[in-house]
């Protein structure tokens, strides 16, 4: 979605940045009436909190399955805020932060938990360090996940990976036309930003490392994310070099990809 991020009210004037708020309503009068009045630029993230105190009042005293009624509304709030999210916002690429993780993984483990034959103390103690930290993008250390609820890590990262891995694709795309602009072309503006130099040669070794992500990403959900916790924040940490090389042109961030796209899986 390519959208003018900063608008003004024709009512009132007042101007406002829509990526703060992703509306076009007025925030001073509440009109609707409001134009762009900037370039536009790539845009897929919205201004979305993630505030789930309500949840772990409702958990926090828990033992063995959760509440049903409870469960629904947390994972309604979960799937929300991922909904929500996106990892370009006014131009720029974002990284596949902590906050978006630790939902899907939240999302997975509560899913998880309720299958369990026989929850352990370890299994619930997990689960509720997930639900109180998600908020700020605090996830339980790699050692810490408990094998029962494992494959929640790995599913997350196939899931926060697939969402990543299409908004970079699509912000190689919208950078490849920084060609035509130069060049002169129908573009009067670029709809990207990166820092660096030469940004255009980062697009084919971004490309074929998303290419090799995304097939190790369609082994561990072929695995149902039964791979080691190590293995699944090693995926997510690659996306994120990624991320970091086409944002920067820094070659020891490709580097540190391609090395860890080099080591293999571990099922333990």
């Amino acid at each position: 979605m390519k959208v003018r991020g900063e608008r003004e009210c024709q009512e009132c004037g007042a101007r406002w940045s829509y990526y703060e708020t992703g509306s076009i309503e007025c925030p001073d009068c509440g009109s609707l009436m409001s134009v762009g009045v900037d370039d536009r630029t790539a845009h897929t993230d919205a201004p979305v909190a993630l505030n789930l105190s309500a949840h772990r009042a409702q958990f926090g005293d828990a033992k063995g399955t959760l509440p049903e009624a409870g469960v629904d509304d947390l994972k309604t709030d979960l799937r929300e805020h991922a909904r929500k999210r996106g990892f370009i916002r006014g131009g720029e690429l974002l990284p596949l932060d902590d906050t978006y993780l630790a939902v899907r993984e939240l999302l997975e483990a509560v899913d998880l938990y309720d299958r369990l034959r026989d929850p352990t103390d370890s299994d619930r103690e997990y689960l509720l360090a997930l639900l109180a930290g998600a908020d700020d993008g605090d996830r339980p250390a790699t050692g810490a996940v408990p094998d029962p609820l494992r494959e929640a890590r790995g599913m997350a990262a196939v899931r926060g990976i697939d969402d990543y891995r299409t908004d970079l694709l699509a912000f190689l795309d919208e950078l490849a036309e920084l060609d035509t602009v130069e060049a002169g072309g129908e573009n009067e503006a670029a709809t990207v930003s990166v820092s660096g130099a030469d940004p255009l040669d980062r697009i084919a070794p971004a490309r074929a490392l998303l290419e090799r992500l995304r097939d190790r990403t369609k082994r561990v959900e072929a695995l149902a994310g039964d791979v080691s916790p190590a293995d699944a924040d090693a995926l997510t940490h690659t996306a994120n070099a990624l991320g970091k090389y086409v944002r920067t042109g820094d070659e020891a961030a490709l580097d540190r990809a391609r090395d860890r796209l080099s080591d293999g899986l571990d099922r333990e």
